[in-house]
């Protein structure tokens, strides 16, 4: 299986209506993922909650990458994330983050750092909303 990356796994996650979160989940990440944003840990489970919140508060949305790189399970890179929520405002997320890879490609972790650029102070919590 090739490797997922970050734009397929948040396109699938928060930009592809009528997609199955379950689906979703199961096409990037491994059944033992964990994730630590902003210095705080989540497992699976947690992560699926953060997300299924995320889609009731974003209408539309895009990533943008700008850096990429992987080096066999290793993966980084530095994105931009531009919502568009439900009440019409916009804010913009640049990530710093770093991943690894299971053996079937999916993600099995990911740590990650975010820097709000644009958008409502309440927005830098949009990383960590359940």
């Amino acid at each position: 299986m090739t490797p997922t990356d970050i734009t397929r796994a948040i396109n699938d996650l928060l930009f592809t209506p009528g997609l199955d979160l379950d689906t979703a989940l199961e096409r990037h990440f491994s059944t033992d993922y964990r994730q630590r944003t902003d210095g705080v840990w989540s497992d699976r489970s947690a992560f699926a909650q953060h997300i299924d919140r995320l889609r009731s508060l974003i209408h539309s949305g895009h990533v943008e990458v700008h850096d990429e790189f992987r080096d066999g399970p290793r993966y980084a890179d530095r994105h931009t994330v531009t919502l568009t929520l439900r009440d019409g405002r916009t804010s913009r997320t640049e990530v710093y983050l770093f991943g690894r890879f299971a053996p079937d490609g999916r993600f099995e972790s990911v740590e990650e750092t975010t820097l709000l650029l644009s958008g409502n102070t309440e927005d830098r919590k949009l990383g960590s909303v359940r």
